[in-house]
């Protein structure tokens, strides 16, 4: 395996987004994780480290943490990035140099997997991070060279 870590965005990419659910999501009466979440990071988190990256921005990381207790996810997760940790948001490149500078690792050991061009893959491309993009909806997009695509998660370790 030539990267060492991987970043998840949360929200339809490891649990399912209820939009038109308020609060927390580690609040919510029903949370679900997305389907192929557990085994995908089982089999990853054996030889990297796993993190979650995600623009939450009024959940703490322990409150992200507790939302993945819930759903039995937590326990494969090294760690929790958010706005409350690193000052930033996606896209903002500065979100990502974040992350990479607490994990310690160089972009190129690291792949970014989530739901979103915009805020997922372009900015962490832009960084040197290796992208995979999540498109379980098969929108027809010209991808620079580079990004994974993949329409369910379990094609990660496919």
């Amino acid at each position: 395996m030539k990267y060492e870590a991987y970043l998840f965005d949360w929200g339809d990419t490891l649990m399912t987004d209820f939009p038109d659910t308020p609060g927390k999501m580690c609040d919510w009466d029903y949370v679900e994780a997305v389907e192929g979440a557990d085994a995908v990071l089982k089999s990853l988190s054996i030889k990297a480290k796993v993190y979650v990256a995600t623009n939450a921005s009024d959940s703490s990381p322990e409150e992200i943490e507790k939302a993945f207790q819930r759903v039995g996810l937590s326990q494969y997760i090294d760690g929790y990035f958010c706005m409350g940790n690193t000052g930033f948001k996606k896209p903002d490149p500065r979100f990502y140099q974040s992350i990479l500078s607490r994990i310690n690792l160089p972009p190129e050991k690291v792949t970014m997997t989530g739901d979103s061009l915009e805020n997922d893959i372009y900015p962490s491309v832009s960084c040197g991070i290796n992208a995979i993009w999540l498109n379980p909806s098969g929108q027809k997009v010209t991808l620079p060279d580079g990004i994974r695509e993949i329409w369910r998660l379990c094609e990660i370790i496919s």
